[in-house]
């Protein structure tokens, strides 16, 4: 009874359309009352939940990637890119450079949407100017910034750290992501070339070498942010939290004093954006805190547990059943309430049967990034087909080979833990 009352009014307040994060704080309001917790209690609670000082990774990394998004970094990622994969001159080569430039940018954003925007709005033109369908290019755009859930510095990886209470260390997510976002990159460029050459899509051109050498040259103030970020935090020189604020710095004068591209005028309207993307986030987690604890305290982590093990306890089915739930949950909510309110029901379980958390973690983001890709609240996928100018229908009727190379990927990460452990395992000591 105690967990129909308390997801019977969340899902009550969806269905009358109150906003996801008011949804969470009323349905643990009501759900501590029935069970006798003074409303002071779940108060206090959605206070703690935006006290932790590791809140303000994610401030500053939105800061920093809105900063490189938009401030030019995107169409000399993609003019790198280009020569990167004009040395090989393979069919489909423009939609590998659409790739990379995903994968580079990624690396800076850690927002799937903002690469989406930002790369989409250069080489969708492009590659339809090219020869390829606009419809095409749009899926490769939106597929590849899937990269951008997994690879430092993913946004939903700190959310994941916090929603686990602040015991996986966010460096670890951080490392963790490597392997898995670049197997994604690779795989979606393998599937494009196979395309390229069914199809007969254009083959890449090479960049001659003067304009290849500026192009890198230029290039290289962006990258050098990924080095910042990632370098510093495992050379101990700053936390992933002064990382994100030197990220800022940096992002910022390079955007404003040496690339110039972007008009001083717009600033406060970057600052504004950001505020507003920030401040919904921090709601949300402040919400998902106290519904969290609320699930706590009717022993809900332990019934499922309870419930999963009546299955089965063999580790591999239970991991299968969790990754079919959060697909099908990744097509109805989006990313950052289902990290918080499945987190603390599911981490119990797999830990009980020897799975490790950071493993989990990217199980958890794998799936629910694919669910961007998904109808009918994939904001990933509606804003791809609104930067593309393609309907959605057209869209979905040519994604499914792309989900079938991100469900390989999800297969991989799942029953091979290696591919997430051993680079945390090698760097961090």
């Amino acid at each position: 009874m105690d967990l129909f009352i308390l997801l019977g009014t969340l899902f009550l307040c969806f269905g009358i359309g109150m906003p996801i994060s008011y949804a969470l704080g009323i349905g643990a309001l009501v759900g501590a009352l029935w069970i006798g917790i003074p409303a002071e209690a779940v108060m206090l609670k959605i206070s703690d939940g935006v006290s932790k000082v590791a809140m303000l990774t994610i401030p500053f990394f939105v800061l920093a990637g809105a900063i490189m998004a938009e401030g030019g970094m995107a169409r000399r990622l993609v003019a790198f890119a280009n020569v990167v994969i004009g040395v090989v001159r393979v069919r489909g080569g423009l939609a590998a450079v659409n790739i990379l430039a995903t994968t580079f940018l990624s690396g800076i954003s850690g927002s799937s949407v903002a690469d989406v925007s930002a790369v989409g709005s250069v080489m969708i033109p492009q590659m339809e100017k090219a020869g390829y369908p606009r419809v095409f290019a749009t899926n490769v755009t939106i597929s590849a910034s899937v990269q951008a859930i997994l690879v430092p510095p993913s946004h939903n990886a700190v959310i994941y750290s916090l929603a686990t209470g602040g015991t996986i260390s966010i460096i670890s997510l951080f490392m963790a992501g490597v392997v898995p976002g670049l197997l994604l990159g690779v795989s979606l460029i393998v599937l494009c070339i196979f395309f390229g050459y069914r199809d007969g899509h254009p083959t890449g051109t090479a960049v001659p070498l003067r304009d290849a050498v500026r192009i890198t040259i230029d290039a290289m103030w962006g990258l050098i942010t990924i080095v910042i970020i990632i370098g510093g935090i495992l050379l101990g020189v700053f936390t992933a939290i002064e990382a994100g604020a030197v990220a800022c710095i940096w992002a910022f004068c390079i955007t404003m004093f040496v690339y110039r591209d972007y008009s001083w005028k717009d600033l406060p309207g970057l600052v504004h954006r950001t505020l507003k993307t920030v401040a919904m986030v921090m709601t949300l987690i402040a919400m998902a805190s106290s519904f969290g604890y609320v699930m706590a305290l009717m022993q809900m982590p332990a019934k499922i547990t309870a419930f999963f093990l009546t299955v089965s306890e063999n580790k591999y089915v239970i991991l299968m059943l969790i990754n079919f739930m959060l697909l099908v949950l990744g097509c109805l909510m989006d990313m950052a309430p289902l990290i918080l309110i499945c987190t603390p029901i599911l981490l119990p379980v797999v830990m009980k049967l020897g799975v490790d958390p950071v493993h989990f973690g990217m199980i958890m983001l794998l799936n629910l990034g694919i669910g961007l890709l998904t109808p009918p609240v994939g904001s990933v996928l509606f804003v791809g087909c609104a930067v593309g100018k393609v309907k959605l229908e057209d869209v979905m009727r040519g994604i499914w080979p792309f989900y079938g190379v991100l469900f390989a990927v999800l297969m991989l990460v799942t029953f091979v833990p290696a591919l997430s452990l051993w680079l945390p395992s090698v760097v961090i000591k």
